[in-house]
């Protein structure tokens, strides 16, 4: 039977279009098929349009799944516990690269999350068991036989169909299905991207959807129905040779990302140029003809393949112009395909890329020596190759692990704790750190390189030590985020004005390190400044001038958010035991007081830390850490938890049908495993934590930094003081204190009998804090009173028991 079809959706007056299609024979207008011919089409779509000739194609060629083997892989059903990006698990033997879809990217695409499969993937095939309606964890973990193998991947939905290699070594997802050759050979796989990534190809998937354009579901069916030409030696050499061309190429872009596991050199430093600027012009040149370039291979391969299809003329042209597509219909894309950003070519951001390389390279994460031209560019890998564990540009020993140490003659200095500081004058401060990478590579230009990078970045002018205390942190963040996941490795604590900061360096964090910040630099750096303030008090002595007065104000403020500052981290330090299987944002969780100069992290580390409080998580380590009582109870009732936290022989067991079965455990035991995981230590500190009022939230200071080498004087000036203050102050800063404050702070503490605390001092005087601290100091200085005890424990009484 025939129908006729009028196609007026392209017309702007379909009315009008209607009524001339009716009337007249107009050319691609109207059609006149017999409707078994939809039959011969997969999936039968009214595919009205098509000439016998492609439906040739669909009765003649062999489809796909007689050449490859197309198939979904895993689903997790909690990528937040199991799936991670590849930084985030450094040196982690569990965790292997995982191809979960992605964005529109032909030939090359960097496999940049990473999945759990410790021990067989044990604790994901256990919680695969624990979802509704499954019996065996292979309903969720599919085709697990193909589970690293080299093949091919793409995105199951996104803006336009995208075939790329899969390194060996690698796992697959759901939204990232994949396809295999028998033998795993690399020539045959790459023929088949070529062909599989051509307008022809394209073409006839397309039409199994009765459309050619917005975000599709290319689904494994689909593309295994879907037609594939014989190849012959010819044809196949030369589709080879392309796609391999087209692979290193696009793989070339991505040699300047420093997330990605090609990473060598940021943009800048790859090529040549007297200013920043025409570097940033040189990178769009060369970007412009990768472009180019590509778009060539890619006319060559849809040649050979409309060829091989036999394909021409209009039924060519239709292909082409995606003939066929609907027109204003919203997409809808996946995660991974929104998060797509493209190429750089500012000169803004490519300089702040640089600087935040500059930062790794302080760090010791990148390798400065291939800037410099010391150290030779690696070797192209092989598009099917395992990917490293470190990018070529990092910092790394023999065996391809980051250093643990430089090596010898290394032309920079690399803190071995992972910490650096934002302080002035410190060997460890981080802007320094960045000049001097800086120096490492441009030399006697580095003062004009500085000085353009801070006119690029930032456009308020300030100076680039500013940009690394008020921005950097919100651009790693945005830079270290993919698939809706934020994973951050240069981790900023600061004060609530960002007038002193700690930054630690991921991958180098331990149990000690809150230790070492707190021992080792905040405290060394509360005791310089609390001597500063004295120094200033007493060099203005009883009269001080405006300025002395302001310059006094903001260095108490200053003081005080130290002291605040020392507060937290010593709070935290005692029970804070990261572990980087966790993740990123779980091991930030319990610091999110240490962040409150970044509103918007902080609250994402908050919630976070609220679900590890409620049980949410109870899969981290950190949540074993602190309460075992919780979680190893619930190791009986979920074998996935168990595993995870090496208690699977103690409450479960293997039937002889192969069923996982919980065991019989007696009370007495359970109480003894949450014994010994539990820490009298942490758990006061956890106490002390979970009672602690609320941290203020901060805004970041708009004042300069000081120059010297001490205080950053005026960046945390208070706002008002009181008038009673203002007298008060003045008492306190002359050379010789007012005897009356001074008397009744010595009353208060003789009438505490037991000692004095700060707080009872302070509520009784009706002092400030700040004025509180240079009193003692005065008392404590001249004998007239005694500190026992330290911090918050600290009580103080008369000498000799007199005023």
């Amino acid at each position: 039977m025939k129908a006729i079809f009028l196609r007026i959706i392209e017309a702007d007056d379909k009315a009008m279009a209607l009524r001339d299609s009716i009337a007249v024979d107009v050319p691609d207008t109207r059609f006149e098929v017999e409707t078994d011919d939809f039959a011969a089409i997969p999936r039968s779509p009214f595919a009205y349009w098509v000439s016998e000739d492609i439906l040739t194609l669909f009765r003649s060629l062999s489809a796909l799944r007689e050449v490859a083997t197309a198939t979904v892989g895993l689903q997790s059903s909690d990528d937040f516990r199991f799936v991670a990006l590849w930084w985030e698990t450094p040196g982690s033997s569990g965790h292997v690269p995982f191809a979960k879809g992605g964005h529109f990217s032909p030939y090359y695409a960097d496999v940049y999350l990473t999945v759990d499969w410790t021990d067989d993937g044990q604790e994901i095939k256990a919680f695969a068991e624990t979802t509704p309606g499954t019996k065996h964890w292979s309903r969720n973990i599919r085709s697990a036989e193909h589970y690293f193998r080299p093949g091919l991947t793409w995105p199951r939905r996104t803006n336009g169909l995208s075939f790329r290699a899969m390194p060996a070594g690698s796992i697959f997802a759901d939204k990232g299905p994949a396809m295999f050759v028998v033998g795993d050979e690399p020539d045959e796989l790459l023929a088949l991207c070529a062909i599989a990534n051509s307008a022809p190809f394209g073409g006839l998937v397309a039409l199994q959807l009765a459309r050619t354009e917005l975000a599709q579901s290319y689904e494994v069916g689909l593309i295994q129905q879907t037609p594939i030409p014989q190849l012959d030696d010819s044809a196949r050499t030369s589709l080879v040779g392309l796609t391999r061309s087209a692979w290193a190429l696009k793989r070339s872009l991505d040699m300047r990302t420093e997330t990605s596991h090609a990473f060598v050199t940021p943009a800048l430093l790859q090529l040549g140029g007297a200013r920043l600027a025409d570097r940033a012009s040189a990178w769009a040149n060369q970007l412009a003809s990768v472009e180019n370039e590509l778009a060539k291979i890619r006319r060559e391969i849809d040649e050979i393949c409309f060829a091989l299809y036999d394909i021409d003329g209009k039924d060519r042209r239709r292909i082409e112009e995606g003939f066929g597509a609907a027109a204003n219909e919203a997409s809808e894309l996946d995660a991974d395909e929104s998060d797509y950003v493209p190429e750089e070519v500012e000169a803004a951001p490519l300089v702040a890329a640089m600087l935040s390389w500059s930062v790794g390279a302080v760090f010791g994460r990148f390798d400065v020596r291939l800037a410099t031209g010391v150290r030779q560019l690696p070797t192209e890998p092989e598009p099917f190759d395992p990917l490293p564990l470190c990018s070529p540009g990092m910092l790394t020993m023999r065996d391809g692990q980051p250093v643990d140490a430089p090596p010898p003659d290394y032309p920079v200095e690399i803190p071995r704790d992972g910490i650096l500081v934002d302080d002035v004058g410190h060997d460890r401060d981080l802007a320094a750190g960045s000049r001097r990478v800086l120096e490492t590579v441009f030399g006697e230009d580095c003062d004009a390189v500085w000085r353009e990078a801070a006119e690029l970045v930032d456009a308020q002018g300030r100076d680039l030590r500013d940009w690394f205390t008020q921005s950097f942190f919100e651009y790693h963040i945005k830079r270290y985020s993919k698939s809706r996941r934020k994973a951050p490795i240069y981790w900023q604590l600061a004060t609530p004005s960002s007038s002193y900061s700690v930054w630690l360096y991921y991958p180098r964090i331990t149990k000690d390190t809150l230790y070492r910040v707190l021992n080792d630099y905040v405290t060394p750096k509360l005791k310089h400044e609390e001597r500063r303030l004295i120094g200033l008090i007493q060099e203005a002595s009883s009269n001080p001038s405006g300025d002395q007065h302001r310059e006094i104000v903001a260095q108490e403020s200053f003081v005080e958010e130290l002291r605040r500052f020392q507060d937290e981290v010593a709070r935290l330090a005692p029970l804070w035991n990261p572990n980087l299987n966790d993740g990123v944002i779980i091991n930030f969780a319990p610091l999110w007081r240490l962040i409150p100069q970044h509103r918007t992290w902080q609250k994402e580390c908050a919630g976070s830390w609220g679900k590890l409080r409620q049980g949410n998580y109870d899969w981290a380590h950190i949540a074993m850490h602190l309460w075992p009582e919780r979680v190893v109870p619930k190791c009986a009732v979920d074998r996935s938890l168990a595993v995870a936290h090496g208690l699977e022989d103690v409450f479960w067991y293997e039937d002889r049908d192969r069923k996982w079965q919980p065991r019989h455990v007696e009370q007495a035991t359970v109480e003894m495993l949450v014994k010994e995981r539990t820490s009298a230590a942490v758990k006061d500190a956890l106490k002390s934590l979970l009672e602690a009022p609320a941290p203020g939230i901060g805004k970041a200071s708009k004042r300069k930094a000081s120059r010297g080498t001490g205080a950053r004087r005026g960046q945390v000036a208070s706002r008002t003081s009181s008038a009673s203050n203002r007298t008060a102050l003045r008492s306190e800063t002359g050379l010789a204190p007012d005897a009356d404050l001074l008397s009744k702070v010595k009353e208060v503490i003789a009438a505490n009998g037991e000692g004095a605390s700060k707080a009872d001092v302070i509520k009784a005087t009706g002092i400030t804090s700040g004025q509180w601290s240079i009193v003692i100091k005065v008392l404590l200085a001249d004998g007239s009173v005694t500190q026992i005890g330290e911090r918050r424990g600290a009580r103080y009484h008369l000498a000799g028991g007199t005023t």
